[in-house]
């Protein structure tokens, strides 16, 4: 039995508790290194992965481990039932589950690992028309991911409706604490009641993988052309409307651009951007589990260069 074999990954009952653990990566790569060779896999020269939510390692050029602290065990079950059901079903490569198990009450998936180069390190340095491009794959890949049917993904929590009442009851708080300008606060208990009648609540769910942003998608080069070349990060899978996983790809990457608005939601399949879909998405944005719209929305000076929220949402959507 080996050194690593008689150590245990902690019971950490908060997410401060477990970054400071994460980021003590001498404390558990050898039991990561110990449950790669319980499968039999290579541990000569592990890469541990700083950035991303869970304990990850690169096993050679070829596989990926992935540990999730009992805290986040449902990205477990996200993640492991988002590739399973995405499994053969889209067009662009996904990782592939190679092994599955469970180490002191931590969850872990052995998964394969994708070629290509992280999208965040190519994207700022591209020039406009290959950012069109590479949105307008963007949103023909949402379509794709959209298609699949949910499979065990709809038993996924928290169902849309109580996801949506729940957010929506937070909003303001929510917006509040993290600093957003008062002539934006002004404008959310409008918005919050359009967004009741706006955003479907009971209409047939889809897949929402809630992240397409550069750091989850790697790229290609081919003759000068840079292409979508893989997906990954599928922990926060919700199932629910379509148009929620606009608004990554549109904070992060569409920066108030109309080409890139116009690629993105053509390949997604939509011609039209009328008052009430950007009313929709404004809502969405400010809906969204992850918002923060200080920290998010990529448009230089757009705190001074819109009045309220009505202005801010044909800053970033304009058309």
């Amino acid at each position: 039995m080996t050194t690593a074999s008689l150590q245990q990954l902690p019971r950490l009952t908060d997410t401060a508790s477990f970054r400071a653990f994460r980021s003590a990566f001498p404390h558990w790569l050898p039991i990561a290194r110990d449950i790669a060779r319980g499968h039999g896999l290579d541990t000569g020269s592990p890469q541990v992965f700083a950035t991303g939510t869970n304990l990850v390692v690169g096993l050679g050029d070829k596989l990926i481990l992935k540990i999730f602290p009992p805290l986040l065990a449902a990205q477990f079950v996200s993640e492991r039932a988002s590739l399973t059901q995405l499994a053969g079903r889209l067009g662009l490569p996904i990782p592939e589950i190679v092994a599955e198990g469970m180490r002191d009450g931590w969850p872990y998936l052995v998964m394969t690992r994708l070629a290509g180069t992280l999208g965040s390190e190519v994207w700022p340095s591209l020039p406009e028309p290959q950012k069109e491009r590479l949105l307008r794959q963007i949103g023909e890949t949402i379509a794709s991911v959209q298609r699949v049917p949910l499979g065990e993904l709809a038993s996924i929590g928290p169902r849309w409706d109580a996801f949506m009442r729940a957010q929506m009851q937070g909003c303001r708080a929510r917006h509040t604490r993290l600093g957003l300008a008062p002539k934006f606060l002004a404008g959310l208990d409008d918005l919050l009641r359009d967004a009741a009648k706006l955003i479907p609540m009971d209409t047939p769910p889809v897949i929402l993988i809630g992240e397409y942003i550069p750091e989850n998608f790697l790229l290609a080069c081919d003759d000068g052309q840079w292409s979508l070349a893989g997906l990954f990060d599928f922990g926060d899978v919700l199932a629910g409307w379509r148009d929620y996983d606009l608004l990554g790809p549109s904070a992060f990457m569409a920066a108030g651009r109309p080409g890139r608005v116009k690629s993105l939601l053509e390949g997604f399949g939509y011609t039209t951007l009328d008052f009430t879909f950007k009313r929709r998405l404004m809502a969405l944005m400010l809906l969204h589990r992850a918002s923060d719209l200080n920290s998010h929305i990529c448009i230089e000076g757009w705190q001074e260069r819109a009045a309220d929220l009505v202005d801010l949402q044909d800053l970033i959507w304009p058309g």
